[in-house]
């Protein structure tokens, strides 16, 4: 296996007058190469905090790493990494397309400056060259009419149109992994499957390594390898995208398929809701994080954290449910038969 990223008791913590807020709480995983990777998760569940710890991208006043995470790129700690070192691995190596691209262009600079700024930091091109390069990954991500779009501004555009041009920015010096922070959020269903389909194809023509961040299971559906569950700021349910859609094992991901819209529903009927709110990751709870929204909690569920129990070669869930000496519970009746 090549493992381009592998993460290892990845913590995070920012203080705040309040006390620290535990964002990140022992995170573990590995992305292979040319592979999909979704991790999935409600709002404030540490998704977007993880990503941005690969890249560096956290703000380093008041952000807190214990010394013993790791975060290796090809082999080395990117934790470690400075000046040029670090500068190589943002964009160079690793890159990322953010959630609202409207927040994340420069609405003040030209779309083809935007573009051609990564190409002459990481590929030394010259202003001229890097231009003409813009116009050719506007073009691969099937932007109408490239050569007048570069001279054009962010605001000048539709959400899909700069959502391509975040995907162009992000791909221009072949990165050997894309992070794609909820990339369809701001879009109309139409365009966000147009932008799936967009990610998925590049994929596969340039072999890059993708990390897609998001909440909707819907978009993970046909995209992805392998899929991360996310909870207050841990994993509680790796494995399969076979796995997790035909064999789910934790309480949240029953919860999250379930609240997916299907075309089998009745008109009018209520879309299921999770009741509750995640808990404060200023003090977070000592047993399970999801006990006091969880309708199979038990009373060890309250007391004590689960361990990571192994239901196959990838697929693993922490969850007292899957304890020996758990009584057996059955996943909803919904879920059966998907």
């Amino acid at each position: 296996m090549d493992k381009i990223i592998d993460i290892k008791n990845l913590k995070v913590g920012f203080n705040t007058y309040a006390g620290q807020v535990q964002a990140v709480r022992g995170v573990d995983f590995h992305l292979l190469k040319g592979e999909t990777l979704a991790i999935v998760g409600e709002s404030g569940c540490g998704k977007t905090v993880t990503a941005k710890s690969i890249m560096r991208l956290l703000p380093e006043n008041n952000t807190v790493i214990p010394e013993n995470a790791e975060i290796n790129f090809r082999g080395e700690n990117a934790l470690k990494f400075t000046g040029k070192k670090l500068k190589e691995l943002r964009g160079g190596k690793i890159a990322m397309i953010f959630q609202d691209p409207m927040t994340s262009l420069n609405p003040t600079m030209k779309i083809g400056h935007q573009i051609g700024e990564s190409l002459m930091i990481h590929k030394n091109m010259s202003k001229k060259e890097a231009l003409a390069q813009a116009v050719e990954m506007l073009r691969l991500v099937n932007v109408s009419n490239p050569e007048k779009r570069i001279n054009q501004f962010p605001h000048e555009l539709s959400g899909g149109m700069r959502q391509r041009v975040m995907i162009a920015i992000a791909l221009s010096c072949n990165p050997e992994v894309l992070i794609a922070d909820e990339p369809t959020t701001a879009l109309d269903v139409t365009i966000q499957a147009q932008i799936m389909e967009l990610i998925k194809e590049l994929q596969m023509r340039l072999g890059t390594a993708v990390v897609l961040v998001t909440h909707d299971l819907g978009v993970v559906a046909g995209v992805a390898d392998r899929v991360h569950v996310m909870y207050a700021g841990e994993i509680v349910e790796k494995g399969t995208t076979d796995e997790i859609f035909y064999n789910p094992k934790h309480p949240y991901t029953w919860a999250l398929l379930k609240s997916v819209p299907r075309l089998g529903i009745e008109n009018k009927a209520i879309l299921y809701s999770l009741k509750g709110t995640p808990p404060d990751l200023l003090k977070p709870p000592t047993g399970c994080a999801f006990a006091a929204r969880c309708e199979y909690c038990m009373e060890i569920c309250k007391e004590e954290a689960p361990e990571i129990v192994a239901i196959s070669e990838h697929q693993k869930v922490k969850c007292w449910l899957q304890h020996e000496l758990a009584p057996k519970i059955e996943k909803p009746l919904e879920l059966k038969g998907e």
